[in-house]
């Protein structure tokens, strides 16, 4: 019983040494393609200086030649996000048929009150890392919210 005891400190700390899967896989990849599909460029034009500050990866143009895609939204990610072969980004039905983005629609929504920002693996569409923050306002920063989630994701893939 001693011996246990005695050695769950360091079990715990071992565990907390090991980073998330995730994250690493985010870590390893070299190239990230920036997807922003909030429908207000200052938003993504932070989020985007944001990664750029970080340094930690190459953003391509061409989603198809990135490791990663770091989308933001205005909604929730519920997972299909694809790239086309022409580079036309779209999202996979349940019937597993591929829905083009043609136009963006905009006003489909309430009135925008979070910012998610998920970084995808654009080979599987699974989302490695999801978080939001709120949108707008003098106490929560204007135009901030992709920022301040770059920075976040950063913050916890540093851990």
């Amino acid at each position: 019983m001693v011996f246990l005891v005695a050695s769950l400190p360091a079990c715990l700390w071992a565990q907390s040494q090991k980073p998330a899967p995730s994250f690493s896989r985010i870590l390893a990849a070299k190239s990230v393609y920036f997807d922003n599909r909030t429908g207000v460029d200052a938003v993504g034009e932070k989020a985007l200086l944001e990664l750029k500050k970080w340094g930690q990866f190459k953003i391509v143009q061409d989603g198809k030649q990135a490791d990663l895609v770091f989308l933001l939204t205005c909604d929730p990610y519920k997972g299909g996000y694809v790239i086309v072969s022409g580079g036309q980004t779209g999202t996979v039905g349940e019937n597993g048929q591929i829905h083009k983005d043609w136009l963006p629609n905009f006003g489909r929504e309430a009135p925008v009150r979070d910012a998610y920002l998920t970084v995808i693996d654009p080979k599987t569409g699974e989302s490695l890392w999801s978080d939001s923050h709120v949108w707008g306002g003098l106490l929560t920063g204007f135009n901030s919210a992709g920022e301040r989630l770059v920075r976040k994701l950063e913050k916890q893939a540093k851990k």
